[in-house]
C-alpha cells in the first residue's frame, strides 16, 4: 500500500533524521495538485444541480480519500466504505456547505469521521480524539538518539513502505490521524484543527507525539535489522 505521494524513504529519513522535523509546527499548505483554483466554481455548480461538476470533484479526490481511509482503518473494505460514504454524505449535504473552509477540507473531515466510526465499532470506548495531551519537548528529545545510516542503503522502497505502514498502524488513533493529515496528506495545522475539532496547539502537540512515537518504533526496527 502506498501511504503518501512522497516516497516512504523520504518519510523514514525525515522521521529518523533531523530534529527540526520533530519540532516543526509551522502550517504546511496543501500542495497545488490537491486543491485547484476552480474548486469553488465546481462546488457552486454542483450545489445548483450540476451532477457533472460533482463527479469532477469525485474524480479529483477519490484516490486521496481512499488512501486516507486505508491509512486510518488499515482495512481495504473499510476504506472503500469510508470513501463512498464520504462522497455520498457530502453530496447529500451540499446545501449545508457554506464555504467557510475549502470543500476538500470539509470532505476530509467527513472521511475522517467515517473512518473513526469504523475503528470505534471494532474497539468501542478505547480512544477519544478529545483526550488532552501535554509533552515536554526538551525531555523527549534527550531520549532519542540520532539515527546514522540512510535507510535506502538497506531497504528497497517497497520494504520501507511496508515498514512505515506497519508502524503507523500501531499508533493510537488520535496520533495516527493527526500524523496522516499533516505529514502524509499535507493538510495545514489550521485545517487539521478544523477537521478534528481541536485547537491548533493540540494539533501541534499530537503531531509531535506521533513523530516521536514513530521515530522510536523505526529506530528499534532498524537496530534489530542491523544486528541480524
Amino acid at each position: 500500500m502506498v501511504i503518501c505521494q512522497t516516497s516512504s524513504i523520504d518519510v523514514c529519513r525525515a522521521l529518523l533524521g533531523a530534529k527540526s522535523l520533530l519540532s516543526a509546527t509551522d502550517p504546511k499548505p496543501l500542495a497545488s495538485t490537491v486543491v485547484r483554483e476552480d474548486e469553488g466554481r465546481l462546488v457552486s455548480a454542483a450545489k445548483a444541480g450540476d451532477v457533472a461538476s460533482f463527479e469532477e470533484l469525485v474524480n479529483r479526490y477519490e484516490r486521496k480519500i481512499f488512501r486516507l481511509g486505508m491509512n486510518i482503518t488499515q482495512n481495504r473494505e473499510d476504506a472503500e466504505d469510508v470513501m463512498q460514504d464520504a462522497f455520498l454524505k457530502s453530496y447529500q449535504n451540499l446545501d449545508r456547505f457554506q464555504g467557510d473552509s475549502r470543500f476538500y477540507t470539509w470532505l476530509v473531515r467527513i472521511a475522517v469521521n467515517e473512518a473513526l466510526m469504523k475503528l470505534r465499532k471494532r474497539r468501542p470506548n478505547q480512544f477519544s480524539l478529545d483526550e488532552p495531551l501535554t509533552t515536554d519537548e526538551d525531555s523527549v528529545y534527550r531520549e532519542i538518539e540520532d539515527w546514522g545510516p540512510s535507510p535506502e542503503k538497506k531497504f528497497a522502497q517497497t520494504e520501507l513502505n511496508e515498514i512505515l505502514t506497519s508502524v503507523i498502524g500501531e499508533l493510537e488513533p488520535i496520533f495516527r490521524v493527526t500524523f496522516l493529515l499533516r505529514d502524509v496528506e499535507g493538510v495545514s495545522t489550521e485545517e487539521t484543527a478544523q477537521i478534528l475539532g481541536i485547537s491548533e496547539a493540540a494539533v501541534k502537540s499530537r503531531l509531535l507525539r506521533a513523530r516521536l512515537k514513530l521515530r522510536q518504533k523505526l529506530n528499534k526496527y532498524f537496530r534489530r535489522s542491523e544486528a541480524q
